[in-house]
């Protein structure tokens, strides 16, 4: 899947003659790489400044100091047939990436306002039995957030695991900790989210590959997390915070209120499955079918089925009809849902672009070369410099999107030309995606998301969240290491 464009400015040697070169050769290379991501850090953590102007500045910055021209960075004002490393590294991961973000996102938004979270949680804990029921939070998490986002699935499950807790006079801990670590699992690992999308345009990878590696990276991990979630829960007793279970239950009479009367029909947990488990079935059949079948009519027709941009938006044309329109939603309603959902996604989406940009630069200015060759020097393996590189970014700005596109641009130039297959880089995505989320703390907004909602002090989230969040990513990481000595 080529992603950028095709008229891309090749690599070039080391620049010398660029408005603000300040040194020459691999060592002055390599000098303004570490000055740029240090710059980068300074504006987000001390600056505070908004990633996407940072990681833009920055760009741009490290591509005059390494020699770029000012037309080889913006273009002229009469536009030729050239495109400008900026247009380039933002366009040619946007073209990609913003459709798949933004019919996820709706997507997960008819989910949501529809019930489907409710039926799903309520069915696996009539399924599991109250003894068992953090297992259910833990798997209602995992299924739900494939089409949600993080934030979102804790808004709209967390009145389930006030309930849940109420009713057993447990921790929270217990039942809210297995659901946050499979609504973080899938959120790290698995499209339509923004983390492996994003990584995954800017390598060039498959996204059906990126499903099937964070399937297999993603469960064993969110397992392990789920194991340190029971013993966590039980050693740390938090009670449920009471403004939070009486505003749920104050907007749970709303709802009911405003539906009184009306022949909504209630949403089928078969209907959530298929409508969540449609896209991720036909972008595998698309993958599997280019590696087992002969270039055919039939091969072609699985392929256009298949492609994400295809099966997205027949999985959104599902939702609209089964739980919209079939359930006495009127095309207005369908609309407003789906309007209001994307508001959130535009900062995300030039975070994305402006990661590209960074990656673009950083590979037409020669400091990708010299990073690779550096990097190929020390001798360790590149998932394993993936992961920390990510992991180090994460820790230090807390942005777990920000930690992944610095670091698909700094390893680009170590896989390109290298041969590696998809299912191996789809693996390094999975290394990139474990380091981003690390050790979420106090410069994480996650952080607090979690604090707040579940009425957590800061001491024991950072026990139980943040080491939660240490064990996904060290556990995913160590299947991706594996796997990668397998393919």
């Amino acid at each position: 899947m080529d992603l950028l464009a095709a008229d891309a400015p090749p690599p070039p040697t080391p620049h010398t003659g660029g408005l603000l070169t300040l040194i020459d050769g691999t060592a002055g290379l390599l000098t303004v790489a570490a000055l740029g991501i240090a710059l980068l850090l300074f504006l987000i953590i001390r600056v505070r400044l908004q990633p996407f102007v940072a990681l833009l500045a920055v760009s741009i910055a490290v591509g005059l100091a390494a020699g770029l021209s000012v037309t080889e960075l913006f273009g002229t004002v009469q536009k030729s047939a050239a495109t400008s490393v900026i247009e380039t590294g933002m366009g040619g991961i946007l073209g990609h990436v913003a459709i798949i973000i933004g019919l996820g996102t709706m997507l997960g938004a008819i989910l949501e306002v529809s019930g489907g979270a409710e039926v799903l949680s309520h069915r696996l804990l009539h399924l599991f039995g109250e003894r068992r029921a953090p297992l259910a939070m833990g798997l209602t998490g995992l299924i739900f957030g494939i089409p949600v986002f993080f934030d979102v699935g804790i808004f709209v499950l967390a009145p389930l695991v006030y309930a849940a807790a109420k009713r057993s006079g447990k921790s929270i801990l217990l039942y809210a900790m297995p659901l946050l670590a499979g609504l973080s699992m899938t959120h790290a690992f698995l499209p339509p989210h923004p983390g492996p999308v994003a990584a995954a345009g800017l390598l060039k990878v498959s996204l059906g590959w990126v499903i099937v590696m964070g399937v297999a990276v993603g469960l064993p991990a969110v397992l392990a997390a789920w194991v340190y979630a029971a013993w966590i829960g039980k050693r740390v007793f938090v009670p449920v915070p009471q403004d939070m279970l009486e505003a749920a239950e104050d907007a749970k009479a709303a709802v009911a209120a405003d539906r009184r009367g009306t022949d909504e029909a209630p949403v089928s947990l078969v209907t959530v499955l298929t409508i969540i488990g449609t896209p991720l079935v036909l972008i595998l059949a698309a993958t599997f079918s280019s590696i087992t079948l002969d270039p055919s009519p039939l091969r072609s027709v699985i392929e256009f089925f298949g492609n994400p941009f295809t099966a997205l938006t027949i999985a959104l044309l599902l939702a609209y009809y089964l739980l919209g329109i079939r359930r006495g939603w009127t095309r207005k309603s369908l609309e407003s849902v789906s309007t209001a959902s994307l508001k959130p996604v535009g900062n995300i989406l030039l975070v994305v672009g402006a990661g590209g940009v960074f990656g673009a630069v950083l590979k037409a200015s020669g400091v990708a070369q010299a990073l690779s060759d550096t990097f190929h020097g020390i001798g360790l393996p590149v998932i394993v410099l993936a992961y920390l590189i990510s992991l180090v970014l994460r820790v230090a700005q807390g942005s777990a999107t920000v930690a992944i596109v610095t670091t698909a641009g700094i390893v680009l130039p170590l896989l390109d030309g290298a041969g590696h297959s998809q299912p191996f880089l789809a693996l390094v995505i999975m290394a990139i995606s474990a380091g981003s989320i690390f050790a979420s703390h106090v410069n994480d907004g996650g952080f607090w998301m979690v604090a707040k909602y579940f009425g957590i002090s800061e001491r024991d989230t950072l026990k139980s969240w943040t080491v939660l969040e240490s064990v996904l990513s060290l556990a995913g990481f160590a299947v991706a290491a594996g796997l990668s000595l397998a393919v």
